[in-house]
């Protein structure tokens, strides 16, 4: 699609995209680095990652052996 439109239309397009993210609101990493940090402590304990899964509930876990005779 982009192949199809000017060089003034490409801008164009990068100039709107531009106005709609500066009226995201900002904060300063000191503030959401915190936050974050308290986040992924706060839910460590449900991470099957660093948790494990239960073999009961492991969908990978392997069901058998293969053999061909």
């Amino acid at each position: 699609m982009a192949q199809d439109l000017s060089e003034k239309e490409l801008l164009k397009m990068e100039v709107e995209q531009l106005r709609k993210e500066v009226q995201n609101p900002r904060a300063p990493i000191s503030k959401t680095g915190k936050d974050i940090r308290e986040y992924v402590e706060a839910q460590a304990g449900n991470d099957p990652l660093l948790k494990g899964i239960p073999e009961d509930r492991n969908p990978f876990k392997e069901k058998g052996t293969c053999r061909i005779s």
